[in-house]
């Protein structure tokens, strides 16, 4: 046994290479990225690559869980809409190897564009799911989960926050195991999804429901501490133990409490609970998913607190100060902000080759008035702001060519899009590609700086690709053109631009020069 300092990502990480994992799957968001990374650097012997995208890196983990072998997929919240496909039916095909799935939720949005909670996903797919509530959980569920995965035969799914994943504690280590041999499924049709199969795998997994639950009855990580003559029972989900726990570090809670970190609901401890309460308040650091459920188990016999009724908010992150708040504790602001100081809005760095882009595309623009120019995800995102006021829509990854495409549809002209190197592999090309068969006017700008500079700098699907991709999909090598994004060069950007913004077809303008900070850390390591 070993004793480390670890995130949350990096516990999790851990976890699975003790667990004998043979791949490592996912594509940088955060506040997953560090899952992978750690990984790479620790993992000797395990594939551990970036995907082009999320779906694709779920099904290259089904595939080796096929194979016999251990696999781990990771990603953000949003990740997990992309990966959706293979993720719903991996439950219904299961899997050979132990396959887990990491999905790191982002609360408060401090780096999405929205807050959804991944437990709906686990539900959806009736598979299980761990919330950690502490880095060693974390670890040591990324462990228990591989054997589940295994045992019932299905992904086991693991949620978890910004504030658990960014935040660092003591993490205690198992003896690693060695990684699975290979061998094939025993059911030579079980990962073959043909309706008439598909509905006896799916009734499979309806069977295995009542286990699950029985499983989180007895599982370590769900904590019953029953007491009578409470007026208020809490139930604590995932990090929502923490914050309760500041305010009773004693174990002297107002009433009955349950730490709920496996999932399905374990109803039978939750009833007990009910038995000995007045009321039920339920902190959860995401959506109400819990209360909600509670609302449709239990008689309505009983006032359920929470997100729902307004006792805790319905949006941003679960704080102990809310905890107190609900449990009627007075709270003191501590620090005031004062008047003098002024928010400073996120702005590209200096030297960033997207300014350049930004400053050839306004001066384009001014001729053909705002809110033609669509955008994507990505640090680039920040012309929306300030000095620049460039793009008007940032959606999801890859509807900026997309976007634009239906924009000219609708007769919208210029329509101009926006998108990234890595994003436009991650699922900008299938959008171009719809162009490219309608021979729809749109202008698709590359901001080609060679990384996936906005989650760390991880390298680019693209690099070096671009212009053979776009060929490939069917642009007109006429209308492929690479630009350098320095000012020295913006009188011919801007001219170059235009013309392929005025061209009655699709066009690509790769504007390439490499990430400012991506090339500063190369420049120091040599």
């Amino acid at each position: 046994m070993e004793k480390m300092l670890l995130l949350g990502d990096e516990a999790i990480a851990q976890g699975a290479l003790d667990a004998g994992i043979s791949g490592m799957y996912a594509y940088p968001g955060t506040p997953s990225t560090e899952i992978m990374e750690y990984v790479q650097a620790c993992g000797s012997g395990v594939h551990a690559l970036w995907s082009a995208n999320e779906k694709t890196a779920m099904e290259e983990a089904l595939g080796m869980s096929y194979a016999g072998k251990r696999a781990m997929v990771a990603m953000k919240h949003v990740g997990l809409n992309v990966a959706a496909d293979p993720f719903m039916n991996a439950a219904i095909t299961g899997v050979n190897g132990g396959l887990v799935i990491v999905a790191a939720d982002d609360p408060s949005m401090h780096s999405s564009q929205n807050e959804q909670d991944s437990r709906y996903y686990g539900k959806f797919a009736q598979i299980p799911v761990f919330e950690p509530s502490s880095q060693q959980e974390a670890y040591d569920m990324t462990r228990d989960a591989f054997d589940l995965s295994e045992k019932y035969g299905v992904p086991v799914l693991i949620r978890i926050t910004t504030r658990l994943a960014h935040s660092r504690s003591q993490v205690e280590s198992r003896t690693p195991l060695p990684q699975r041999s290979l061998h094939l499924p025993e059911e030579p049709l079980q990962f073959v999804l043909l309706p008439a199969l598909a509905r006896k795998r799916y009734k499979r997994l309806l069977a295995l429901q009542k286990e699950f639950m029985e499983s989180s009855e007895h599982s370590p990580y769900n904590l019953s501490i029953l007491k009578t003559g409470g007026k208020t029972g809490v139930i604590a989900c995932g990090t929502g133990w923490n914050y309760l726990n500041e305010w009773f570090p004693d174990g002297d809670y107002p009433g009955p409490v349950l730490k709920l970190s496996q999932y399905p609901l374990p109803v039978k401890q939750i009833q007990r609970m009910f038995d000995q309460s007045a009321s039920i308040l339920v902190l959860e650091d995401g959506y109400p998913l819990v209360e909600e459920m509670l609302n449709g188990i239990f008689p309505v016999n009983k006032h359920i607190k929470g997100r729902l009724d307004g006792t805790l908010p319905r949006d941003g992150e679960l704080t102990p100060d809310l905890v107190a708040s609900a449990l009627g504790f007075p709270v003191n602001e501590a620090y005031h902000i004062p008047s003098v100081v002024v928010p400073r809005p996120p702005s590209l760095c200096n030297g960033c080759s997207h300014a350049d882009l930004y400053r050839a595309l306004d001066e384009v623009m001014k001729e053909f008035g705002k809110g033609k120019v669509f955008s994507d995800i990505g640090c680039y995102t920040l012309g929306a702001l300030p000095p620049y006021n460039a793009i008007y829509s940032c959606v999801d990854m890859g509807a900026s060519v997309t976007m634009a495409k239906g924009a000219a549809d609708a007769g919208m002209t210029p329509s101009v899009c926006v998108i990234g190197d890595s994003t436009f592999t991650h699922s900008g090309m299938t959008g171009l590609l719809d162009a490219v068969i309608e021979n729809t006017p749109v202008t698709v700008i590359i901001s080609d700086n060679s990384a996936t500079a906005m989650t760390g700098g991880q390298k680019s699907h693209a690099t070096d690709r671009l212009v053979e991709i776009c060929k490939g999909l069917g642009v007109s090598p006429d209308h492929i053109v690479t630009l350098v994004p320095l000012r020295k060069n913006h009188q011919e950007n801007v001219r170059i631009l235009r013309k392929e913004i005025l061209f009655e077809g699709p066009s690509v303008v790769i504007f390439q020069r490499e990430c400012i900070q991506t090339s500063a850390r190369r420049h120091k390591k040599n």
